[in-house]
């Protein structure tokens, strides 16, 4: 499902306008990301969390050339489900 998709999936769910549909999901998305940034999480029971995690610097390998190459230490965004989506997904 792309995005086009999910605001018709979204509208048709909720009755809003596909505009109006299209700016609560950009807030949605703006507002986890603002979240994540200031590296909070944002919690959504029964659904999941989003949230990041420091990754350590590394050394990887180029795999066109096979030569080392050094990967710097970041903060990758991640989601972790929550039980009640684990659950609706294996249909308990």
């Amino acid at each position: 499902m792309n995005k086009t998709e999910l605001i018709d999936a979204m509208a048709k769910e909720t009755g809003l306008s596909k505009k109006d549909t299209e700016k609560a999901l950009k807030a949605i998305t703006d507002t986890v990301a603002k979240t994540l940034k200031k590296n909070d999480k944002v919690q959504l029971v029964g659904f999941g969390t989003f949230e990041t995690k420091k990754r350590a610097a590394r050394t990887g390998r180029n795999p066109q050339t096979g030569k080392e190459i050094k990967i710097k230490a970041s903060v990758a965004p991640v989601f972790k489900a929550g039980k009640g989506l684990k659950d609706l997904v294996n249909k308990k």
